[in-house]
């Protein structure tokens, strides 16, 4: 059994990953790399410079697939699916890739419910784990208030999967989509052309100090106040006067968000540019990225959106499945819809969108 240590709301947590039979027909494989990224130092707790890769893809007929639970071995707090380490590739296809981000002190391991679906219908997927701003590595004050960094992230991923002498060959980097959860879906929509704009947030957070996305986040308290500050401070100064800037990544060809948070930080005009299909998907009962606030806010901005409300759906049911160690041991566990029927929800919805963005594989 691989026992690899990661975090949740600051408690030190286990993601075990056990051998189990496949759960679905069609194998999904995993493999990892790791890229340089040039603001990553300023992010990372231990400034390392190297962020984490994961890559789904569909595997070759009888690879032989793994859980991925995330807690304690024996007692995980959330289900995930399971994927083939190091399986071989279905075919010799090149295939549309999607790039993933997770939300704010997620990894791209708590979004595999997502990412391991559309692996399985044919996508390649790549996620990252954004420096200190993930569950997995020490959270930081930059990692949380750098976060148009994290497009580049996720152009970086890109680039490294083709320039990798096995995942290469099968990603069609000339049709890419992008996909994201809460500060993911945030930053989707800067990787496919918005632009940032912090004093725009600053604001709106002033007039507004009770919206979620003002609040300091329980997975990582920062306040709006320290955010200034660190901006302001000679170490972040020059990465902060590059927020505004275009951060899009080549090639995409259809955005697909769910409860984007921090869509205050966004210019309405710049939002009213972008050229591809977006969709966005979010849950009515969400206190912690309000729609009104984020998701439909940027809809009223998007030309074309296609837009979803899931009636009774919150902030965290986006996540992976909780379990009921999960339930009596996180506050992430407060679904009242049940979340696979949230997740089905969410995917069908994704392979319908990039099934016409990207074209099926």
């Amino acid at each position: 059994m691989l026992v690899i240590h990661t975090r949740i709301f600051g408690l030190a947590v286990t993601l075990a990953i056990l051998a189990s039979p496949a759960i679905a027909q069609t194998p999904v494989g995993e493999r990892h790399l790791s890229v340089m990224v040039g603001s990553a130092p300023l992010r990372d707790a231990a400034h390392n410079a190297a962020v984490r890769v994961t890559v789904w893809y569909p595997a070759a007929p009888g690879a032989k697939e793994s859980r991925i639970d995330l807690g304690p071995p024996g007692k995980p707090f959330f289900v995930e699916g399971a994927s083939a380490a190091g399986a071989a590739f279905a075919d010799k296809k090149l295939r549309p890739t999607i790039l993933l981000s997770h939300g704010f002190g997620g990894t791209a391991r708590m979004m595999a419910w997502f990412g391991l679906t559309l692996a399985q219908a044919g996508y390649v997927v790549i996620g990252v784990d954004h420096p200190g701003n993930n569950g997995q590595d020490t959270m930081t004050v930059p990692g949380s208030t750098l976060f148009w960094e994290r497009a580049g992230d996720l152009a970086a991923a890109l680039k490294a999967a083709k320039a990798d002498p096995v995942i290469g060959p099968h990603v069609d980097n000339t049709n890419v989509g992008l996909a994201g959860f809460s500060l993911g879906g945030f930053t989707a929509l800067v990787g496919a052309g918005a632009r940032v704009d912090m004093a725009r947030l600053y604001d709106f957070c002033a007039a507004n100090p009770k919206d979620g996305v003002c609040m300091p986040q329980k997975e990582f308290a920062v306040t709006m106040e320290q955010s200034k500050a660190a901006l302001a401070s000679p170490e972040l100064s020059v990465v902060a006067a590059r927020a505004g800037e275009d951060h899009h990544i080549p090639a995409i060809r259809g955005v697909f968000v769910m409860a984007p948070a921090a869509v205050q930080a966004l210019r309405p005009e710049s939002l009213a540019r972008l050229s591809m299909p977006v969709a966005i998907l979010l849950g009515d009962a969400d206190p912690v990225a309000p729609p009104a606030t984020n998701g439909l806010a940027a809809a009223k901005a998007i030309p074309g959106v296609q837009v979803k409300l899931l009636p009774g759906v919150g902030h965290y049911d986006f996540l992976g499945t909780c379990t009921e160690a999960g339930r009596a041991a996180t506050p992430l566990c407060t679904a009242t819809v049940p979340q696979d029927r949230t997740h089905k929800t969410a995917t069908d919805m994704a392979l319908a969108f990039f099934g016409k963005a990207l074209g099926k594989p």
